[in-house]
C-alpha cells in the first residue's frame, strides 16, 4: 500500500487488542511519526503490536500548538499517524482541531475507522438505533450541565453518554429525576473480560448503581423522548434529589428551572421549602 504524505487518524482498540484493524496496524508501522494523546498508553499499545516508532504527544492542552507542526511535516512529505488513548480520535478525544487544520491548510488526511464505544453501547442497549444522538461527556456541574440534561429531555433519538464509574449513580439519579422512567442501559468495560450491560428503566438502574457501583469505563444509553417515558418527574422530585446530593439551594433551583423549564422564582421557593424539610428530618 502506498502512503501519501498526510495525517492518518487511526482508531485503536477500546479494550480488546484483537479489535485493531490490519489497516491501522500497517499504518502505524509505516508512519514517519506517531502523535498520540498519552505517550505512556500508546507506548504500551505499540509494544503489544511489536512496533518500534517515535511517539510525540498531542492532547487537549497542546493540540492547537501541534496543528502547525503537523501541517508543516505533511507539507515536507511526512506520513503522520495520530492515535488517542482508545477508540476514534476526535470523538470525545483530541483530533478535531487537527482535522480542521488539515482542511484549512489544504493538506491530505484520512480517517481509519475501528472500534467505537458509543456505537457498540448503543447496539448492546437493545434500544432503537435508527437514530442516535451522541452527547459524549456531560458537563460536570453548573448551568452547562442543566442545559445538557434539558437538551436530552427534548431529544427523540436514543442518546449516548460517556460517564466516569464514580459518577454513574449520581448521573442516573439526575437523569431519572429529569426524564422519568425512560428505558436505558449502562454498558461497562466494553470488549474487555468483565464486559457487562445493565438494562432497565432509569429508576431501577439508579438503585442498582447505588447498591453495586459499576467499575471500569462506562457508557449510558437512554431511550428517546416518547420511548417508554412519562415525560419526566416533577419539580419537587428533581429538587429533592439535587439537594440530597449536596447542591446548594440556589444552584439546585437554577438547574431545575432549566431542566424542567419552570420559572426560576418558583424553583427557588420550592427549593427553600424542601431544604427546610430535609433539615427538619435530619
Amino acid at each position: 500500500m502506498e502512503y501519501k504524505a498526510g495525517l492518518y487518524l487511526c482508531a485503536t482498540p477500546i479494550g480488546n487488542l484483537g479489535d485493531i484493524t490490519a489497516r491501522v496496524e500497517e499504518t502505524l508501522r509505516r508512519a514517519d511519526v506517531i502523535f498520540c494523546e498519552d505517550t505512556r498508553n500508546s507506548a504500551a499499545l505499540l509494544i503489544a503490536l511489536g512496533i518500534k516508532k517515535r511517539l510525540e504527544s498531542c492532547h487537549e492542552h497542546n493540540e492547537m500548538q501541534r496543528c502547525a507542526d503537523i501541517v508543516e511535516r505533511i507539507r515536507g512529505g511526512a506520513v503522520v499517524a495520530y492515535i488517542s488513548d482508545a477508540g476514534m480520535p476526535a470523538i470525545s478525544d483530541p483530533g478535531e482541531r487537527l482535522v480542521r487544520a488539515c482542511i484549512d491548510a489544504g493538506v491530505h488526511f484520512e480517517v481509519l475507522p475501528g472500534a467505537s464505544a458509543s456505537l457498540t453501547a448503543a447496539i448492546l442497549s437493545g434500544l432503537p438505533t435508527s437514530r442516535i444522538y451522541f452527547m459524549g461527556f456531560l458537563p460536570r456541574s453548573g448551568v452547562e450541565r442543566a442545559e445538557a440534561i434539558a437538551e436530552i429531555r427534548r431529544v427523540t433519538a436514543t442518546t449516548v453518554i460517556y460517564e466516569s464509574p464514580y459518577r454513574v449513580a449520581e448521573t442516573l439519579a439526575e437523569l431519572c429525576a429529569a426524564l422519568g422512567d425512560r428505558q436505558a442501559a449502562v454498558c461497562r468495560e466494553i470488549t474487555k473480560l468483565f464486559e457487562e450491560t445493565r438494562r432497565g428503566d432509569l429508576l431501577a438502574l439508579t438503585e442498582q448503581a447505588r447498591r453495586d457501583p459499576p467499575k471500569g469505563e462506562c457508557v449510558i444509553v437512554i431511550g428517546g423522548a416518547g420511548e417508554n417515558t412519562d415525560g419526566g418527574a416533577g419539580l419537587e422530585e428533581l429538587l429533592t434529589d439535587l439537594l440530597r446530593s449536596g447542591m446548594s439551594v440556589k444552584d439546585a433551583a437554577k438547574r431545575a428551572a432549566i431542566v424542567l423549564d419552570v420559572p426560576k422564582g418558583e424553583a427557588y421557593t420550592a427549593a427553600n421549602r424542601i431544604k427546610e424539610e430535609l433539615n427538619d428530618r435530619s
